[in-house]
Protein backbone atom coordinates (compact mmCIF):
# COMPACT_ATOMS: atom_id res chain seq x y z
CA UNK A 1 0.00 0.00 0.00
CA UNK A 2 2.87 2.43 0.93
CA UNK A 3 4.44 1.65 -2.53
CA UNK A 4 1.16 2.29 -4.12
CA UNK A 5 0.71 5.84 -2.43
CA UNK A 6 4.72 6.28 -3.21
CA UNK A 7 3.94 5.64 -6.85
CA UNK A 8 0.80 7.92 -6.83
CA UNK A 9 2.66 10.74 -5.38
CA UNK A 10 5.81 10.38 -8.07
CA UNK A 11 2.74 10.24 -10.95
CA UNK A 12 1.30 13.22 -9.24
CA UNK A 13 5.25 15.34 -9.20
CA UNK A 14 5.28 14.41 -13.11
CA UNK A 15 1.98 15.24 -14.16
CA UNK A 16 2.19 18.57 -12.50
CA UNK A 17 5.86 19.31 -13.61
CA UNK A 18 4.02 18.03 -17.46
CA UNK A 19 1.33 20.63 -17.08
CA UNK A 20 4.50 23.60 -15.67
CA UNK A 21 6.10 22.83 -18.70
CA UNK A 22 3.36 22.37 -21.34
CA UNK A 23 2.01 25.78 -20.18
CA UNK A 24 5.80 27.39 -20.45
CA UNK A 25 5.73 25.62 -23.84
CA UNK A 26 2.46 27.19 -25.42
CA UNK A 27 2.53 30.21 -23.34
CA UNK A 28 2.50 33.10 -25.55
CA UNK A 29 5.32 35.84 -24.94
CA UNK A 30 5.03 39.71 -24.21
CA UNK A 31 2.66 41.34 -27.46
CA UNK A 32 4.53 43.70 -29.23
CA UNK A 33 4.29 47.59 -28.87
CA UNK A 34 3.10 47.69 -32.35
CA UNK A 35 0.46 45.25 -32.14
CA UNK A 36 -1.53 46.47 -29.54
CA UNK A 37 -3.47 49.40 -29.34
CA UNK A 38 -3.70 50.60 -25.64
CA UNK A 39 -1.58 51.73 -23.53
CA UNK A 40 0.29 55.18 -21.93
CA UNK A 41 2.01 57.72 -23.94
CA UNK A 42 5.82 56.98 -23.17
CA UNK A 43 6.99 59.92 -20.29
CA UNK A 44 4.24 60.34 -18.04
CA UNK A 45 4.97 61.38 -14.45
CA UNK A 46 3.82 58.93 -11.39
CA UNK A 47 1.40 61.23 -10.97
CA UNK A 48 -0.55 61.35 -14.37
CA UNK A 49 0.37 57.48 -14.93
CA UNK A 50 -1.86 56.63 -11.45
CA UNK A 51 -4.75 59.16 -13.40
CA UNK A 52 -3.95 56.72 -16.59
CA UNK A 53 -4.96 53.92 -14.54
CA UNK A 54 -7.44 55.34 -12.54
CA UNK A 55 -8.91 55.97 -15.80
CA UNK A 56 -8.29 52.63 -17.17
CA UNK A 57 -10.27 51.25 -14.10
CA UNK A 58 -13.23 53.49 -14.99
CA UNK A 59 -13.22 52.66 -18.36
CA UNK A 60 -13.30 49.03 -17.97
CA UNK A 61 -15.98 49.62 -14.95
CA UNK A 62 -19.15 47.41 -15.75
CA UNK A 63 -22.68 48.88 -14.75
CA UNK A 64 -25.56 47.04 -13.48
CA UNK A 65 -29.21 48.07 -12.32
CA UNK A 66 -27.89 48.68 -8.70
CA UNK A 67 -25.54 50.89 -9.99
CA UNK A 68 -27.34 52.82 -12.33
CA UNK A 69 -27.42 51.03 -15.34
CA UNK A 70 -30.44 52.19 -18.00
CA UNK A 71 -32.86 51.84 -17.20
CA UNK A 72 -32.69 51.98 -20.98
CA UNK A 73 -29.20 51.55 -22.84
CA UNK A 74 -26.93 50.47 -25.17
CA UNK A 75 -23.91 48.75 -23.41
CA UNK A 76 -22.76 48.10 -19.89
CA UNK A 77 -19.15 49.60 -20.02
CA UNK A 78 -17.10 51.81 -22.04
CA UNK A 79 -14.81 48.79 -22.82
CA UNK A 80 -17.50 46.96 -23.82
CA UNK A 81 -17.84 49.23 -26.99
CA UNK A 82 -14.56 49.67 -27.72
CA UNK A 83 -12.53 46.54 -26.55
CA UNK A 84 -8.50 47.23 -26.20
CA UNK A 85 -9.36 50.42 -27.10
CA UNK A 86 -9.85 49.76 -30.55
CA UNK A 87 -13.31 49.27 -32.91
CA UNK A 88 -16.82 47.92 -31.90
CA UNK A 89 -18.48 45.34 -33.76
CA UNK A 90 -22.10 45.05 -34.91
CA UNK A 91 -23.22 44.23 -32.16
CA UNK A 92 -22.25 47.39 -29.92
CA UNK A 93 -23.13 49.75 -33.14
CA UNK A 94 -25.29 52.64 -32.13
CA UNK A 95 -28.17 54.01 -33.76
CA UNK A 96 -28.74 57.85 -34.17
CA UNK A 97 -31.73 59.23 -35.36
CA UNK A 98 -33.78 62.24 -35.19
CA UNK A 99 -32.24 64.86 -37.72
CA UNK A 100 -32.85 65.20 -41.40
CA UNK A 101 -31.11 68.66 -42.17
CA UNK A 102 -29.70 71.47 -40.93
CA UNK A 103 -32.39 73.03 -38.47
CA UNK A 104 -31.53 71.02 -36.03
CA UNK A 105 -33.04 67.40 -34.08
CA UNK A 106 -37.01 67.78 -33.92
CA UNK A 107 -37.05 64.00 -31.91
CA UNK A 108 -35.01 65.26 -28.95
CA UNK A 109 -38.40 64.86 -26.89
CA UNK A 110 -39.04 61.36 -28.32
CA UNK A 111 -36.33 60.00 -27.82
CA UNK A 112 -33.65 61.51 -29.73
CA UNK A 113 -30.75 61.48 -30.70
CA UNK A 114 -30.03 57.78 -29.54
CA UNK A 115 -31.56 54.46 -29.58
CA UNK A 116 -30.58 52.76 -26.51
CA UNK A 117 -32.02 49.55 -27.41
CA UNK A 118 -32.03 47.31 -24.12
CA UNK A 119 -33.28 48.18 -21.33
CA UNK A 120 -33.05 46.65 -17.28
CA UNK A 121 -35.87 44.29 -15.95
CA UNK A 122 -39.03 45.41 -15.51
CA UNK A 123 -38.50 48.45 -18.41
CA UNK A 124 -38.76 48.72 -21.91
CA UNK A 125 -36.24 49.40 -24.70
CA UNK A 126 -36.82 52.14 -27.45
CA UNK A 127 -37.70 52.19 -30.62
CA UNK A 128 -36.71 54.60 -33.24
CA UNK A 129 -40.42 56.53 -33.97
CA UNK A 130 -42.22 57.23 -37.05
CA UNK A 131 -40.68 59.22 -39.45
CA UNK A 132 -36.98 60.04 -37.84
CA UNK A 133 -34.59 59.25 -40.38
CA UNK A 134 -31.49 56.93 -38.52
CA UNK A 135 -27.74 55.90 -39.40
CA UNK A 136 -26.23 53.25 -37.90
CA UNK A 137 -22.70 54.44 -35.89
CA UNK A 138 -19.83 51.49 -35.07
CA UNK A 139 -17.78 52.77 -31.84
CA UNK A 140 -14.30 54.14 -33.38
CA UNK A 141 -10.57 53.35 -31.49
CA UNK A 142 -10.00 55.53 -29.26
CA UNK A 143 -6.18 55.58 -29.50
CA UNK A 144 -4.58 59.25 -29.83
CA UNK A 145 -7.07 61.11 -29.40
CA UNK A 146 -5.75 63.14 -26.73
CA UNK A 147 -3.23 63.99 -30.00
CA UNK A 148 -6.23 65.48 -32.06
CA UNK A 149 -8.05 67.17 -29.19
CA UNK A 150 -4.77 69.20 -28.55
CA UNK A 151 -4.67 70.74 -31.97
CA UNK A 152 -5.88 74.34 -32.80
CA UNK A 153 -9.11 75.40 -34.31
CA UNK A 154 -6.82 77.52 -36.42
CA UNK A 155 -4.84 74.38 -37.60
CA UNK A 156 -8.51 72.58 -38.25
CA UNK A 157 -9.71 75.46 -40.41
CA UNK A 158 -5.94 75.92 -42.02
CA UNK A 159 -7.52 72.94 -44.49
CA UNK A 160 -10.45 73.81 -44.53
CA UNK A 161 -11.99 75.13 -48.52
CA UNK A 162 -15.53 75.02 -47.93
CA UNK A 163 -15.78 76.57 -51.53
CA UNK A 164 -13.81 74.46 -53.27
CA UNK A 165 -11.41 77.40 -53.96
CA UNK A 166 -8.54 75.66 -55.42
CA UNK A 167 -10.71 73.76 -57.73
CA UNK A 168 -9.53 69.95 -57.05
CA UNK A 169 -13.10 68.67 -56.21
CA UNK A 170 -12.33 68.91 -52.21
CA UNK A 171 -14.44 71.07 -50.24
CA UNK A 172 -13.88 70.02 -46.63
CA UNK A 173 -15.37 71.93 -44.05
CA UNK A 174 -15.93 71.95 -40.36
CA UNK A 175 -18.81 71.17 -38.16
CA UNK A 176 -19.84 73.95 -35.81
CA UNK A 177 -21.79 72.49 -33.08
CA UNK A 178 -23.57 74.19 -30.11
CA UNK A 179 -21.21 73.25 -27.17
CA UNK A 180 -22.83 72.01 -23.88
CA UNK A 181 -23.57 74.05 -20.85
CA UNK A 182 -20.26 72.46 -18.84
CA UNK A 183 -17.98 73.02 -22.16
CA UNK A 184 -15.40 75.66 -21.35
CA UNK A 185 -12.88 76.99 -24.22
CA UNK A 186 -9.58 77.01 -24.52
CA UNK A 187 -7.20 79.70 -25.91
CA UNK A 188 -7.23 76.91 -29.35
CA UNK A 189 -10.57 77.81 -29.77
CA UNK A 190 -12.40 79.83 -32.09
CA UNK A 191 -16.22 80.20 -31.66
CA UNK A 192 -18.21 81.24 -34.41
CA UNK A 193 -21.96 82.68 -33.32
CA UNK A 194 -21.86 80.82 -30.15
CA UNK A 195 -20.52 77.59 -32.06
CA UNK A 196 -17.34 75.55 -31.41
CA UNK A 197 -15.82 73.83 -33.77
CA UNK A 198 -16.59 69.47 -33.51
CA UNK A 199 -14.29 67.24 -33.83
CA UNK A 200 -14.89 63.68 -32.45
CA UNK A 201 -17.48 61.30 -33.25
CA UNK A 202 -18.60 60.33 -36.97
CA UNK A 203 -20.09 63.48 -37.73
CA UNK A 204 -18.01 65.93 -35.55
CA UNK A 205 -20.53 66.55 -33.20
CA UNK A 206 -18.59 66.89 -30.10
CA UNK A 207 -16.33 69.67 -29.42
CA UNK A 208 -14.14 67.59 -26.74
CA UNK A 209 -13.32 64.54 -25.39
CA UNK A 210 -15.07 65.40 -22.30
CA UNK A 211 -18.36 66.21 -24.45
CA UNK A 212 -17.74 62.97 -26.10
CA UNK A 213 -17.44 61.15 -22.15
CA UNK A 214 -20.25 62.60 -21.03
CA UNK A 215 -22.45 61.90 -23.98
CA UNK A 216 -21.46 57.89 -23.83
CA UNK A 217 -21.66 57.31 -20.07
CA UNK A 218 -25.43 59.32 -20.53
CA UNK A 219 -26.75 58.11 -24.26
CA UNK A 220 -24.68 54.25 -24.24
CA UNK A 221 -24.91 53.86 -20.59
CA UNK A 222 -27.83 55.51 -19.13
CA UNK A 223 -25.12 56.67 -16.53
CA UNK A 224 -25.53 59.97 -15.14
CA UNK A 225 -23.15 62.20 -14.17
CA UNK A 226 -22.23 66.01 -12.44
CA UNK A 227 -22.02 67.00 -16.34
CA UNK A 228 -25.97 65.46 -17.16
CA UNK A 229 -27.71 63.93 -14.62
CA UNK A 230 -31.10 63.19 -16.46
CA UNK A 231 -31.72 59.70 -17.41
CA UNK A 232 -32.25 58.31 -20.99
CA UNK A 233 -36.14 58.62 -21.34
CA UNK A 234 -38.42 56.33 -23.13
CA UNK A 235 -40.59 58.72 -23.95
CA UNK A 236 -42.92 55.89 -25.45
CA UNK A 237 -43.41 54.67 -22.06
CA UNK A 238 -43.51 57.98 -19.97
CA UNK A 239 -42.13 61.73 -19.34
CA UNK A 240 -39.68 60.59 -17.17
CA UNK A 241 -37.47 58.92 -16.16
CA UNK A 242 -38.16 55.66 -13.43
CA UNK A 243 -34.49 55.11 -12.49
CA UNK A 244 -34.44 54.68 -8.61
CA UNK A 245 -30.47 54.84 -8.32
CA UNK A 246 -29.61 58.27 -6.87
CA UNK A 247 -27.83 60.75 -8.94
CA UNK A 248 -25.48 61.67 -10.27
CA UNK A 249 -24.64 57.84 -10.55
CA UNK A 250 -20.54 58.41 -11.38
CA UNK A 251 -18.95 61.59 -10.43
CA UNK A 252 -17.14 64.51 -12.30
CA UNK A 253 -13.76 62.83 -11.05
CA UNK A 254 -14.31 59.42 -12.09
CA UNK A 255 -15.49 61.14 -15.72
CA UNK A 256 -12.49 63.49 -15.87
CA UNK A 257 -9.85 60.63 -15.13
CA UNK A 258 -11.34 58.83 -18.14
CA UNK A 259 -10.96 61.93 -20.46
CA UNK A 260 -7.35 61.80 -18.80
CA UNK A 261 -6.94 57.95 -19.73
CA UNK A 262 -8.35 58.50 -23.10
CA UNK A 263 -6.22 61.55 -24.09
CA UNK A 264 -3.31 60.06 -22.97
CA UNK A 265 -3.65 56.98 -24.88
CA UNK A 266 -0.26 56.43 -27.33
CA UNK A 267 -1.12 56.53 -31.06
CA UNK A 268 -0.98 53.38 -32.97
CA UNK A 269 2.55 52.19 -33.45
CA UNK A 270 3.15 51.75 -37.13
CA UNK A 271 3.85 47.91 -38.45
CA UNK A 272 6.62 46.83 -41.81
CA UNK A 273 6.73 50.45 -42.23
CA UNK A 274 9.71 49.71 -44.30
CA UNK A 275 8.65 46.90 -46.35
CA UNK A 276 9.28 48.08 -50.15
CA UNK A 277 5.41 47.20 -50.85
CA UNK A 278 4.07 48.93 -48.11
CA UNK A 279 6.39 51.78 -49.55
CA UNK A 280 4.93 51.19 -52.77
CA UNK A 281 1.37 51.41 -51.58
CA UNK A 282 2.14 54.90 -49.86
CA UNK A 283 2.95 56.27 -53.31
CA UNK A 284 -0.04 54.93 -54.58
CA UNK A 285 -2.11 56.31 -51.49
CA UNK A 286 -0.35 59.78 -52.40
CA UNK A 287 -1.37 59.44 -56.11
CA UNK A 288 -4.86 58.89 -56.01
CA UNK A 289 -5.10 61.84 -54.01
CA UNK A 290 -6.39 60.16 -50.73
CA UNK A 291 -3.69 62.66 -48.53
CA UNK A 292 -5.95 65.53 -49.68
CA UNK A 293 -8.64 63.94 -46.79
CA UNK A 294 -6.72 61.62 -45.16
CA UNK A 295 -4.45 64.26 -44.14
CA UNK A 296 -0.99 61.97 -42.84
CA UNK A 297 0.72 64.72 -40.54
CA UNK A 298 0.10 67.20 -37.60
CA UNK A 299 2.39 69.03 -35.01
CA UNK A 300 0.45 69.67 -31.51
CA UNK A 301 1.12 72.56 -30.05
CA UNK A 302 2.01 73.50 -26.48
CA UNK A 303 -0.57 71.19 -23.84
CA UNK A 304 -1.46 71.19 -20.19
CA UNK A 305 -0.14 67.67 -20.36
CA UNK A 306 3.80 67.98 -21.04
CA UNK A 307 3.89 64.80 -22.98
CA UNK A 308 1.39 65.95 -25.79
CA UNK A 309 3.84 69.02 -26.74
CA UNK A 310 4.81 69.50 -30.12
CA UNK A 311 4.67 65.87 -31.05
CA UNK A 312 4.64 64.94 -34.77
CA UNK A 313 2.49 62.43 -35.32
CA UNK A 314 0.02 60.57 -38.56
CA UNK A 315 -3.61 59.99 -38.12
CA UNK A 316 -4.50 60.39 -41.63
CA UNK A 317 -7.44 63.02 -41.15
CA UNK A 318 -8.25 66.77 -41.52
CA UNK A 319 -11.04 66.63 -38.98
CA UNK A 320 -12.95 68.34 -41.78
CA UNK A 321 -16.47 67.00 -43.15
CA UNK A 322 -16.79 65.89 -46.70
CA UNK A 323 -19.83 65.00 -49.21
CA UNK A 324 -18.53 61.19 -49.51
CA UNK A 325 -21.84 60.89 -52.08
CA UNK A 326 -25.12 58.95 -52.46
CA UNK A 327 -23.80 55.56 -51.46
CA UNK A 328 -23.19 57.02 -47.95
CA UNK A 329 -25.80 59.31 -47.25
CA UNK A 330 -27.93 57.88 -44.38
CA UNK A 331 -30.62 60.82 -44.46
CA UNK A 332 -29.46 61.19 -40.90
CA UNK A 333 -27.28 64.19 -39.43
CA UNK A 334 -25.72 66.21 -36.65
CA UNK A 335 -24.78 69.94 -36.35
CA UNK A 336 -24.35 71.61 -39.62
CA UNK A 337 -23.60 68.88 -41.76
CA UNK A 338 -25.39 67.20 -44.63
CA UNK A 339 -26.40 63.79 -44.26
CA UNK A 340 -24.26 62.45 -47.42
CA UNK A 341 -21.01 64.64 -45.00
CA UNK A 342 -19.07 62.86 -42.67
CA UNK A 343 -15.99 63.60 -40.69
CA UNK A 344 -12.42 61.92 -42.25
CA UNK A 345 -12.24 59.45 -39.95
CA UNK A 346 -8.65 58.60 -39.03
CA UNK A 347 -6.66 55.43 -40.50
CA UNK A 348 -4.16 55.13 -37.78
CA UNK A 349 -4.39 51.58 -36.16
CA UNK A 350 -6.28 50.62 -39.65
CA UNK A 351 -4.70 47.18 -39.67
CA UNK A 352 -5.25 46.10 -36.01
CA UNK A 353 -9.15 46.93 -36.39
CA UNK A 354 -10.01 42.75 -36.72
CA UNK A 355 -8.23 42.41 -33.14
CA UNK A 356 -11.29 44.26 -31.70
CA UNK A 357 -13.86 43.26 -34.22
CA UNK A 358 -13.93 39.60 -34.50
CA UNK A 359 -11.12 38.59 -36.80
CA UNK A 360 -13.33 40.50 -39.27
CA UNK A 361 -13.42 43.90 -40.98
CA UNK A 362 -16.46 46.08 -40.16
CA UNK A 363 -15.33 49.75 -42.02
CA UNK A 364 -16.91 52.84 -42.64
CA UNK A 365 -19.35 54.78 -40.57
CA UNK A 366 -21.75 51.83 -39.53
CA UNK A 367 -19.67 48.85 -40.26
CA UNK A 368 -20.93 47.65 -43.82
CA UNK A 369 -17.79 47.40 -45.07
CA UNK A 370 -16.15 43.98 -45.02
CA UNK A 371 -12.62 44.74 -46.63
CA UNK A 372 -10.02 47.72 -46.99
CA UNK A 373 -11.21 47.25 -50.62
CA UNK A 374 -14.82 47.48 -50.11
CA UNK A 375 -14.78 50.03 -47.79
CA UNK A 376 -12.67 52.20 -50.86
CA UNK A 377 -15.46 51.48 -53.46
CA UNK A 378 -17.96 52.71 -51.13
CA UNK A 379 -16.43 56.33 -51.28
CA UNK A 380 -18.42 59.04 -53.57
CA UNK A 381 -18.95 62.72 -53.95
CA UNK A 382 -15.60 64.33 -53.33
CA UNK A 383 -13.74 61.12 -53.15
CA UNK A 384 -15.34 59.74 -56.18
CA UNK A 385 -12.14 60.19 -58.47
CA UNK A 386 -9.97 58.95 -56.11
CA UNK A 387 -12.53 55.74 -55.76
CA UNK A 388 -12.38 55.81 -59.56
CA UNK A 389 -8.47 56.06 -60.09
CA UNK A 390 -8.09 52.74 -57.23
CA UNK A 391 -10.27 50.68 -59.73
CA UNK A 392 -8.11 51.47 -62.41
CA UNK A 393 -4.74 50.13 -60.78
CA UNK A 394 -4.07 46.23 -61.25
CA UNK A 395 -4.41 43.96 -58.39
CA UNK A 396 -0.27 43.58 -57.26
CA UNK A 397 -0.89 47.70 -57.04
CA UNK A 398 -4.48 47.43 -54.80
CA UNK A 399 -2.53 44.85 -52.66
CA UNK A 400 0.30 47.29 -52.08
CA UNK A 401 -2.08 50.00 -51.02
CA UNK A 402 -3.78 47.74 -48.72
CA UNK A 403 -0.95 46.36 -47.14
CA UNK A 404 0.06 50.39 -46.73
CA UNK A 405 -3.29 51.14 -44.99
CA UNK A 406 -2.52 47.78 -43.08
CA UNK A 407 0.65 48.79 -41.90
CA UNK A 408 -1.08 52.62 -40.07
Amino acid sequence: MARLIQNLNVLLILTTLSGMLSCNFIAPGPIAENETLDGPIEGLTLEQNALFVAGDEAFSATFTSKTGLGPTFVATSCGSCHTADGKGHPFTTLVRFGQADTTGNIFLTRGGPQLQNRAIPGHTPEQIPDGATSAKFTPPAVTGLGFLAALTDEQILANADPNDSDGDGISGRPNYIDPPDFFQPQWFHQPRAGKIIGRFGKKAAAVSLLHQTVNAYNEDMGITSDFRMEDPINYAVANQSTDMVADPEVSAAVVQNVVFYIRTLKVPVRRNERNPEVIRGQQFFSELKCVACHLPEWKTPESDIGVLSYQTFYPYTDLLLHDMGESLDDGYTEGIALTSEWRTPPLWGLGLSKDAQGGEYFLLHDGRAGSIEEAILFHGGEADKSRQLFTQLTNEEKEALIRFLESL
